[in-house]
């Protein structure tokens, strides 16, 4: 009961973060904060976000090279840490999936490669995918991530390939922030892989976080796998409220 009760306060911790996650606005200087402006029709909302789109790239350009660097970083941390309940509840799937360095690894790497792939193509425009659409298969990866954990002892021979194929759909989550604040031309690719580095230290914070907790919890004993079923159906649970919020 103890152990149980340490792992969800060990989920509700990072829940807490995202909570308190900070208006996106605040990403360069914009006046005006989301969500207290209401339109009389959507065409006249999409201009307006052009508007606001239009005044963040010009003020990047602006922007000494150093410092547009240390805004993506921080951009794409902030996307993990604290504002990514979604993308932190997959990582720690990842890492109950098997506490064993090497499967672990492995896992993290497929899902890093594949995010990094559609954030790329996204952001180029080349591929684009409705968030309505993204979100509910994003909270269903964390489901199916989860009951994997929970049915299989060990991590099973396709389970790199599902990282993957779900990771592809993480990237066009990671997109959707990258589209709706715009990347200046002239520094297109520096900015996307700084937003990217963001991102997957991000994700090494999780896994650090995850892991000195573990390493905590299990002192004096080599007994690993009996936290991976009870932290495996906090986080389906997790996963299942978030799909459902993501449809309502």
């Amino acid at each position: 009961m103890r152990i149980f009760k340490t792992i969800l306060y060990f989920v509700l911790f990072f829940s807490c973060l995202h909570s308190s996650a900070h208006n996106p606005e605040d990403f360069v200087i914009s006046e005006i904060e989301r969500g207290h402006l209401t339109f009389e029709n959507e065409t006249i909302a999409a201009e307006y976000g052009a508007a606001l789109k239009r005044q963040r790239i010009r003020r990047l350009a602006a922007m000494p090279w150093l410092k547009k660097i240390y805004i993506f970083i921080k951009a794409g941390f902030e996307h993990i840490i604290p504002q990514g309940l979604d993308h932190i509840l997959f990582v720690l799937g990842l890492f109950f999936s098997s506490i064993k360095f090497r499967p672990l690894i492995i896992q993290v790497t497929a899902f890093t490669l594949a995010h990094s792939i559609t954030l790329a193509l996204a952001a180029a425009g080349l591929v684009q995918v409705q968030s309505y659409i993204v979100e509910p298969i994003i909270a269903l990866s964390i489901v199916w991530v989860a009951v994997e954990n929970i049915v299989f002892k060990k991590t099973t021979k396709w389970r790199p390939l599902i990282v993957f194929s779900f990771g592809l759909l993480h990237g066009l989550g990671f997109a959707a922030l990258l589209t709706q604040y715009g990347l200046p031309k002239d520094n297109f690719i520096s900015l996307l892989m700084a937003f990217n580095v963001g991102v997957e230290l991000g994700q090494l914070t999780v896994l650090l976080i995850a892991f000195l907790t573990i390493r905590t919890i299990l002192k004096g004993t080599n007994n690993k796998n009996f936290l991976k079923v009870p932290a495996s159906i906090l986080i389906g649970a997790a996963g299942i409220f978030w799909f459902f919020e993501a449809i309502a």
